[in-house]
């Protein structure tokens, strides 16, 4: 990175920074409350808060939202007659998943082979340490330019739309000239990149009941109807002969105009298996940025240590569609309802019950915002342009804040590029990202004032 003073304010915040996320990550901040204490997610929120006012911000509160959860909001004023900044970040993560994977324990941030392993470390906590970065760094050479507003969202990985809810009973709390969504990131590390669209999301749960009690297999197998048989029927009509998402009546053949995604690259970053094959057809860009994808996230059924030889009379399973650019996610929750209703074999009692839902999201790339990002970037990655990607995952909150706020411009950058492995076991964020995206950041901020 070019010598700069932003820049070396950045790197001598490193080690600090490097105890702070090791404090948020040991918060197992999951916000399904069923499996970790919500006193977990309130310590994270909290520590949240205490940073935010030790920075200087007004209006620090933890706001409750709709869906059980808080997110902690405060306000940083700048200048008079500047323009705001709301920048966001989530402190929820996803649950560890499989801990015997974990090389490290999952909450305990770890160095190891010059990155940082620990849940929530680029997804999103990390986030919430670059803004932290980023201001720090404007502050000690010359003040931040702009207004600040930040949003540390508590439930964005469990889609149930508290903050979304909360923003529009509120409309005037985010409002902005331009947002940050720190919940991206770059195509690969070291490769400067903007998300400049999200897919939606919907989650079902589908549930198949075929009988009063489970049967003894040898007695009434072969005739009895195994509702965990029906549930897979059902599940496998979801996709093609080769893996395409198929729900009747939702097109699934749009393409990606842009950065293209090599499909060996992709293999890589996947981890597949040797000899496995990708599924679905078109390029890669286009089946996880410009498609629809549906995932089984869970089934419920005996497991097999101390399964006994039984006709199931009940199961159930937790579906995710991800939703293409241009493509209602309330009209798709729809189709995969009737899909599954009317794929349900046998005349098994079938009920599908919604989860969540989120739109998807296009950002306006010729905005003035763009180009001052553009501008940071090339800074902070000296000798590489900054690249347009999709993204196949979903931020609502982005859908909510355009329609609250359409003047408003979005841009979404951040730390999950794909050695990240967020959502997986041994999640990890690069050191090296995370400092020169909070130049980048503390680079935009200076930009775009002065635009």
């Amino acid at each position: 990175m070019s010598s700069n003073p932003v820049a070396e304010t950045v790197s001598s915040l490193m080690p600090r920074a490097k105890e702070e996320l090791t404090a948020l990550v040991a918060f197992k901040s999951v916000a399904d409350f069923d499996q970790f204490p919500r006193s977990e997610s309130v310590g994270a929120a909290n520590w949240i808060a205490a940073a935010l006012r030790a920075e200087g911000f007004q209006d620090v509160d933890l706001l409750d939202t709709p869906d059980g959860t808080q997110s902690v909001y405060g306000y940083l004023p700048g200048p008079e007659g500047a323009k705001t900044v709301l920048l966001y970040a989530h402190y929820d993560v996803q649950p560890p998943l499989d801990e015997a994977g974990w090389v490290t324990p999952p909450f305990e941030l770890t160095e190891r082979d010059g990155r940082w392993y620990g849940r929530g470390a680029a997804d999103c906590k990390g986030g919430v340490l670059m803004h932290l970065l980023a201001l720090r760094a404007l502050k000690a050479n010359g003040g931040v330019p702009v207004h600040v507003k930040v949003i540390a969202e508590g439930s964005e990985e469990q889609g149930t739309g508290g903050l979304e809810r909360y923003a529009e009973q509120h409309p005037g709390l985010l409002a902005a000239d331009t947002v940050v969504i720190g919940d991206a990131g770059n195509f690969r590390a070291g490769l400067p990149t903007v998300t400049a669209t999200l897919r939606g999301m919907t989650l079902v749960r589908v549930r198949v009941d075929t009988l009063e009690g489970n049967l003894h297999s040898g007695q009434f197998g072969g005739a009895a109807p195994d509702a965990l048989a029906a549930l897979i029927r059902v599940l496998d009509s979801l996709r093609a002969e080769d893996g395409s998402t198929t729900v009747d009546g939702l097109a699934a053949d749009s393409r990606w105009e842009g950065l293209a995604y090599d499909e060996e690259q992709f293999r890589r970053d996947a981890r597949v298996l040797d000899g496995v094959e990708l599924i679905g057809s078109g390029s890669v860009a286009d089946r996880i940025w410009a498609r629809p994808a549906v995932t089984v996230l869970g089934i419920d059924c005996p497991p097999v240590v101390g399964a006994t030889p039984s006709v199931q009379a009940g199961a159930r399973a937790l579906v995710s569609l991800r939703v293409p650019p241009g493509v209602d996610a309330a009209e798709a929750t729809k189709l995969l309802q009737a899909h599954l209703e009317a794929r349900t074999p046998w005349g098994a009692r079938v009920g599908v019950e919604q989860i969540g839902q989120g739109q998807a999201f296009r950002a306006d790339t010729t905005s003035p915002a763009y180009q001052a990002m553009a501008d940071a970037m090339a800074v902070a990655y000296p000798g590489e342009e900054m690249q347009y990607a999709g993204q196949g995952g979903s931020i609502p909150l982005c859908n909510t804040l355009a329609a609250l706020y359409p003047q408003a411009e979005i841009l979404l950058i951040g730390l999950s590029e794909p050695e990240a492995q967020i959502h997986a076991v041994n999640e990890s964020v690069s050191p090296e990202e995370l400092e020169r995206l909070s130049v980048t950041e503390a680079l935009f901020l200076r930009n775009y004032a002065a635009s």
